[in-house]
């Protein structure tokens, strides 16, 4: 595929500094199934011919100095950039690093290093449609709202409801002004698609995977371990 072709951004954050997990190392550049978590991501995305550039929005602490098995990707394809004070800032920092030829964005967390190729083609053919693209998962738990006391107050119609997993893709022009909005607003969201919904866009869901989990503890990392023994 030649680079005229290539107008799909990534901005994979990876700019935490919490570990929730035992020995102190960052949980981002922890490994598991076989490398680092982070790099897991990158090589993925970069498996397209498509992405015209992959962003990793690394702890400032890291940015001028990445780990160097981060370099065993496409460097013409790779940037750091500098995380901020939390997600938001994160995300528009890897925002502002894209190239001018990006058309679609995909922004994705670090923890969830075992996304699959379907998905991301999933996401990436609904956001050329012109509306952002959350892949998700029903819910199989009934979900309980509470108030600040724990008491139950509603009790939602779990046929209605997702769990949000990422990569998230959206047209840039959306993206970026759901961010530029939410920043001059003052607003923070959990996710991408919520700053998109926010300002009244398009998002829809399209199928995710039970391999898109994301990873947080130790037992997570465990069971992605296993998963990928079982895999084999």
């Amino acid at each position: 595929m030649s680079n005229a072709l290539r107008d799909v951004g990534v901005v994979i954050v990876a700019a935490g500094s919490s570990t929730r997990t035992e020995g102190g190392e960052l949980k981002q550049f922890r490994w598991v199934a076989g490398k680092p978590m982070l790099l897991h991501s990158v090589q993925r995305f970069m498996e397209r011919a498509d992405v015209a550039m992959v962003v990793c929005v690394l702890p400032k602490s890291h940015a001028g100095d990445p780990p160097p098995w981060l370099f065993q990707c496409d460097i013409e394809r790779l940037l750091v950039s500098v995380g901020g004070r939390e997600r938001g800032e994160s995300v528009l920092n890897g925002l502002e690093d894209l190239p001018p030829e990006v058309r679609i964005v995909l922004v994705h967390d670090a923890a969830r290093p075992m996304v699959d190729s379907d998905t991301i083609e999933r996401v990436v053919s609904k956001a050329r449609e012109g509306v952002g693209a959350v892949p998700a998962l029903p819910a199989t738990d009934t979900i309980k709202e509470v108030d600040e006391r724990g008491i139950i107050v509603r009790t939602p119609d779990r046929a209605r409801l997702f769990h949000a997993q990422t990569p998230q893709g959206f047209p840039r022009a959306m993206i970026e002004e759901a961010y530029l909005r939410a920043k001059a607003d003052r607003v923070r969201a959990t996710d991408d698609a919520a700053l998109c919904e926010r300002i009244g866009a398009r998002v829809e869901i399209v199928e995710g995977s039970a391999t898109g989990m994301k990873v947080t503890t130790d037992e997570d990392f465990a069971r992605v371990d296993a998963l990928v023994k079982l895999a084999r």
